[in-house]
C-alpha cells in the first residue's frame, strides 16, 4: 500500500541456514537498481564480519559468491563508470564495488525461481513455499510428530 519494498537476505554456511533478515525499506526507492545495490553491499558488510568470526575457529573462506536477482544492480558493482543509475547513491555505498574489483566477492546472478529470501519477504503460494523451505532446510513440525 505504501509501495515500500521489503529487502531481505539468507546467508548461507554450506546448507545451512545461519542467519537471515527482512526488513521493510525506511523509503520508496525511486529505482529497484538502487535499492538492491545498497542491499548487496549491506550483505557483504555482514559476509566480511561472519569470515573475520570464522578465522577465529580457522576457518579461512576466500572468495565468497553473492547472489543477487537484479543484473543492473550487478553490472553496478562490476562498472566502475558513473552513469544514471547510480549518481544519487551515496560513496559509503560503493565499497562493494571496490571488493569486487579486488576479486575479495564475486556477485553471481540468481533467478528468481530460486530466489531463497522470497520465503521471508513475500506472500508465496503454498507449493512455492514448500519448495523455499525444503531448499533452506527448514523442517515442517507437523511431519516431525
Amino acid at each position: 500500500m505504501n509501495r515500500k519494498s521489503t529487502i531481505g537476505t539468507c546467508h548461507l554456511f554450506g546448507s545451512s541456514l545461519i542467519l537471515w533478515n527482512s526488513k521493510r525499506q525506511a523509503c520508496v526507492a525511486l529505482s529497484p537498481t538502487k535499492g538492491e545495490y545498497i542491499v548487496v553491499g549491506h550483505d557483504y558488510a555482514q559476509i566480511i564480519w561472519l569470515k573475520h568470526q570464522l578465522l577465529d575457529y580457522g576457518v579461512r573462506l576466500s572468495k565468497v559468491p553473492l547472489y543477487c536477482d537484479n543484473t543492473s544492480a550487478i553490472n553496478l558493482t562490476k562498472n566502475p563508470i558513473q552513469h544514471s543509475k547510480n549518481k544519487h547513491i551515496e560513496i559509503r555505498h560503493h565499497f562493494i564495488r571496490d571488493h569486487v574489483q579486488k576479486g575479495d566477492c564475486e556477485i553471481q546472478f540468481v533467478k528468481i525461481e530460486h530466489q531463497l529470501v522470497d520465503l521471508f519477504t513475500k506472500p508465496l503460494v503454498r507449493d512455492r513455499f514448500n519448495k523455499l523451505r525444503n531448499e533452506l532446510g527448514i523442517l515442517d513440525i507437523k511431519n516431525m510428530v
